[in-house]
């Protein structure tokens, strides 16, 4: 091999070929998150340069063991596993293992699991927490990249992906509203949670781009159908004129259901609802079937791991809290069915 190929770098292929560093690794590597026209292109453009899988072996991939480790505060919790799944399934299309690692919330056995991660030499770690409150970081002088999933880090520095909440507030009340509910009214769960807070913050814009304002003071206590069904009773006697609740979660959005129909208020003819979560084990066994926001948890699994990819890769994967979109899923709850 002459001089001049031993100096050819896996930058001087991505620049032959067009394509990001990242992509020409991947590529190389055989994953199979890259096009079948790219590969190609990344390919012959290695052979071209005699830039081989080899040499990047020798280079990029040394010192890397091929694991992964996944750091959850709960892994009872509902939210935790989709998210778990979609890295799961990122991680697994690129041959990579894992290793899942639960804390119980307990920042000691927190500490004690990533020192168990970095004694088996992971390459980089997803922290997935339970709630989307801010969670303190592991730190800055960690010799893996790490990303964190659902709860971000407080630290700026850290790349945190979570779900927009305040757009899920928004696109449940403009859904309403496109409905035609004028006289909506609020119901949520616990009030420390951000999640709570951000959904009625987008829930109020919503309104106020449209002139109007929730019907009575938004209500807050548990996350549960019970509380769905006492809160449900007590607004529908103050304020029987409310023609939509938008709720916090599909619990609570069960109970108002149980609680209408109790008072003969039919749904969503007199009364339209709306649920968030999309817990598909609740909502499509409601009466009638409940419409709610999707946090796209699975997709928000796939995204950290693929940050997480491209950190390995040597990409700069950026820093700060990003909020991944939302999406509405319409059911029975809010236009009835023919």
């Amino acid at each position: 091999m002459s001089s001049e190929s031993r100096a050819t770098t896996l930058s001087d292929v991505a620049r032959r070929a067009g394509v990001s560093i990242a992509t020409a690794s991947k590529a190389l590597n055989g994953r199979d998150d890259v096009a079948a026209d790219t590969r190609r292109r990344v390919l012959d453009a290695a052979q071209a340069l005699s830039f081989t899988p080899n040499a990047m072996a020798r280079g990029l991939l040394a010192g890397r063991t091929g694991t992964v480790g996944l750091l959850t505060s709960d892994l009872e919790g509902r939210f935790m596993l989709p998210i778990l799944m979609g890295a799961e399934d990122a991680f697994g299309s690129g041959q990579v293992s894992v290793f899942l690692c639960d804390a119980r919330g307990d920042a000691i056995r927190e500490q004690h699991h990533l020192k168990a991660l970095l004694g088996r030499r992971v390459d980089g770690i997803i922290v997935v927490g339970r709630q989307t409150d801010p969670r303190p970081s592991l730190g800055q002088d960690l010799p893996v990249p790490v990303v964190y999933a659902y709860a971000p880090s407080d630290d700026p520095r850290d790349l945190s992906l979570t779900p927009d909440n305040y757009s899920g507030g928004r696109l449940a009340v403009e859904h309403l509203l496109a409905c035609g509910r004028t006289r909506i009214a609020h119901i949520s769960g616990d009030p420390s949670y951000a999640a709570a807070q951000d959904r009625l913050a987008g829930a109020r814009a919503a309104l106020t781009a449209a002139g109007l304002d929730l019907v009575g003071e938004p209500l807050f206590s548990a996350w549960t159908e019970q509380w769905g069904r006492d809160a449900a009773a007590m607004l529908l006697q103050r304020h029987p004129d409310i023609d939509a609740i938008f709720c916090g979660s599909d619990q609570i959005a069960r109970g108002v259901l149980d609680t209408a129909r109790d008072l003969g208020r039919a749904v969503p003819e007199d009364l339209a609802v709306i649920g968030y979560d999309n817990w598909e084990l609740l909502a499509t066994n409601a009466r009638p079937e409940l419409t709610s926001v999707d946090a796209n948890l699975q997709q928000l699994g796939r995204q950290a791991a693929q940050r997480v990819f491209d950190a390995i890769d040597g990409v700069d994967i950026g820093e700060g809290v990003h909020h991944l979109p939302v999406r509405l899923v319409i059911r029975g709850s809010t236009i009835a069915r023919r």
